[in-house]
């Protein structure tokens, strides 16, 4: 009998040390599956995208200032339909843009003499200060060709019609800019009327090409010799 007793408590001990471990792996897998998914959730919910106003806000106002419309009364020259019309323009680079409109002929030959024509279509949020086809009139014809002739000066007038950065027109009112020129050109006014340099007049603002912002002028800027 005491025989029998010995090797059943022996029996006993054996499936007790079998099992309890298999028991313990399998408290311990619920944990770690619990902790997984805790985890997941954890991620799932950092992962939602989150509102950011800041950004939205400032990319309505530049899409607001892009898509204002041009003022001013030399804006009646620009041609309503084609490429040289404000939603054709819109599509290319400045000076190709320019070259569409009959308005701004003799810049283009200027821009073109001056082998500007690849650096302005290529830079990026400009604003240009485009002067008309009767302001390069009020130069005196032999004043002009020997303008047109001289590349070096040519460029550093053209140069000085030139920011590198887009303008909204509220930033004409009281404005000092450096130019590609690397001299100053200084804006006043309000509304739809605007000053460069106290003197040339803005007769179209607000133009937009696919690189730029032009403010079409009366008069063709001078930098300091």
């Amino acid at each position: 009998m005491n025989s029998f007793r010995r090797v059943r408590r022996s029996a006993v001990a054996v499936v007790a040390a079998a099992v309890l471990p298999l028991a313990i792996t399998a408290c311990g897998s619920d944990g770690d599956s619990a902790s997984d998914d805790s985890t997941a959730a954890a991620q799932e919910e950092s992962n939602e995208p989150t509102e950011d106003t800041g950004n939205a806000e400032d990319s309505d106002a530049t899409e607001d200032a892009m898509t204002a419309e041009p003022f001013g009364p030399g804006c009646a020259a620009v041609p309503e339909d084609g490429a040289g019309s404000f939603d054709g323009m819109a599509q290319d680079p400045v000076a190709t843009a320019a070259s569409n409109n009959p308005a701004l002929s003799t810049l283009v030959t200027a821009v073109t003499e001056a082998g500007l024509v690849d650096t302005l279509n290529s830079a990026e949020n400009i604003t240009v200060f485009a002067p008309t086809n009767d302001a390069f009139a009020e130069i005196p014809e032999e004043d002009l060709n020997a303008l047109l002739a001289d590349k070096e000066q040519l460029t550093q007038v053209l140069t000085y019609h030139v920011v590198g950065e887009r303008l909204e027109p509220a930033d004409l009112e009281n404005g000092t800019f450096k130019t590609l020129a690397e001299q100053e050109v200084k804006t006043s006014g309000s509304g739809e009327e605007y000053q460069v340099n106290d003197s040339s007049n803005v007769v179209c603002g607000n133009v937009q090409t696919s690189n730029a912002t032009v403010y079409i002028v009366d008069e063709v800027l001078m930098p300091k010799s």
